[in-house]
């Protein structure tokens, strides 16, 4: 099992929006080899962010890294840049292993 996860900074006050993005678009993981699940997350909030997780569950790493090189993972990402607004930031990624 690999779960990869992306975390976001959100701008305070675009928390809706952001969630309304991320609700209404294609994710086109479907058919994706490997692929299991995927949940967004919400965690703590501050004055200056809302903390948010992707969190999405692979069979393997080698199921996700080639997910990362697919036509379905560039058709995904291809309005990405359209919501910068929202963003403090670049997400951040982190990847982990199953262990048991």
């Amino acid at each position: 099992m690999f779960i990869a996860m992306n975390r976001f900074k959100i701008v305070p006050g675009k928390e809706k929006e952001f969630e309304k993005v991320w609700r209404e678009r294609d994710t086109h993981l479907n058919n994706v080899p490997g692929f299991e699940e995927f949940h967004l997350v919400k965690g703590k909030k501050t004055d200056e962010f809302s903390l948010y997780a992707s969190h999405s569950v692979w069979k393997s790493q080698e199921d996700f890294l080639n997910w990362t090189k697919s036509e379905a993972f560039r058709l995904a990402h291809k309005n990405a840049g359209q919501h910068k607004d929202l963003y403090l930031g670049a997400p951040e990624f982190e990847g982990f292993e199953g262990v048991l």
